[in-house]
């Protein structure tokens, strides 16, 4: 089922961010696994026939769910697979398949954790600045810590030092996450200059944060952020796929 003609894909999750039927499952086409639908991300119909990413999980009509690498999906989509695989899903075979729908799914997924932290920091739970970060981290106030893709291995080591002293984890080697993102990006999407390092103190937030970061890192096929829901791309079982 397509999509309305004045519905568009990605529509905006409430305000806490938290996903509908959080915890139900949801199967990858590809690959026949399930995982949570925090873990996966789902593809629908646009109004004019094209497969688009559906990052939010929120456009209306049929889905279909994914749970691969880029890597893996471009390589479904050029032996022919993705397409018999979404016409299953459809129960119809009437799209198109995007050829840049890879680079699509990977620019959909970045905006959303981009946004997401956009509401954290508008609801004034996002923490930036090293010297502020390194403060809050030694008293222990931090729950989650990122740094820029670009982010110096000195400035990193620093902060993750100070996240240790506030955790009492010292020596466990425990860091933070290092975004697939670059300070640019990180820059231009949360309206402040030169954006390296992020911490959110709230638990909840950190949460909310790690569900769309855990599907854009299962996409670039990296590990998945600490605390991501079932940790992203886990799958086993069967389950549903609409």
């Amino acid at each position: 089922m397509r999509n309305p003609q004045h519905d568009t894909l990605g529509s905006p999750k409430t305000e806490t961010g938290a996903s509908p039927e959080k915890g139900s499952e949801r199967r990858c086409v590809l690959t026949g696994q399930t995982g949570s639908r925090d873990a996966l991300l789902r593809l629908a119909i646009s109004p004019d026939g094209h497969v688009l990413p559906d990052a939010l999980a929120k456009a209306p009509g049929r889905g279909a769910w994914i749970g691969v690498s880029r890597a893996e999906l471009e390589e479904a989509i050029s032996a022919g697979k993705l397409k018999g695989a979404l016409s299953r899903a459809f129960k119809s075979g009437d799209f198109t398949v995007p050829e840049n729908l890879g680079a699509r799914m990977q620019a959909a997924l970045e905006k959303a954790v981009l946004q997401r932290l956009g509401l954290e920091m508008r609801s004034g739970r996002l923490i930036l600045g090293s010297d502020r970060i390194r403060d809050d981290a030694r008293m222990g106030k931090i729950a989650a810590l990122f740094h820029a893709r670009d982010a110096s291995e000195d400035g990193c080591k620093k902060l993750d030092q100070a996240y240790r002293v506030g955790l009492d984890a010292e020596g466990s080697g425990v860091t933070g996450t290092r975004l697939p993102l670059d300070r640019e990006a990180l820059s231009v999407a949360l309206g402040r200059e030169n954006v390296v390092h992020m911490a959110l103190a709230d638990t909840r937030s950190a949460e909310r944060v790690a569900i769309p970061l855990g599907r854009l890192q299962t996409f670039m096929g990296a590990a998945p952020a600490a605390g991501t829901s079932e940790g992203a791309g886990v799958m086993t079982g069967t389950g549903v796929n609409d």
